[in-house]
């Protein structure tokens, strides 16, 4: 599987679980959306609370290093595992 079908793969996922939750919201009874806001006036949407298990840490280097700070013989290829709270 190459990177393009797996980015492919998540955009398709991210888009179902979006229009899932845009069903939810347009499943009010017809009374309720009346006395809604108008999308124009209402406040963006705003994204999900992420997980600790999602945050990164900044994690200093300097500029000459350039190997994987868990994997000291292979250069660094940014995966931020290193910087996740998982490490």
């Amino acid at each position: 599987m190459t990177d393009d079908d797996i980015r492919s793969l998540i955009r398709a996922a991210i888009g179902k679980h979006l229009a899932t939750s845009a069903n939810v919201e347009s499943g009010l009874t017809a009374g309720a959306s009346a006395k809604m806001v108008s999308r124009a006036d209402a406040a963006p949407p705003q994204p999900p609370p992420l997980s600790i298990s999602f945050g990164r840490y900044a994690l200093p280097r300097g500029e000459g290093e350039t190997m994987c700070v868990i994997e000291p013989a292979v250069t660094c290829n940014h995966c931020g595992y290193c910087q996740c709270h998982g490490h």
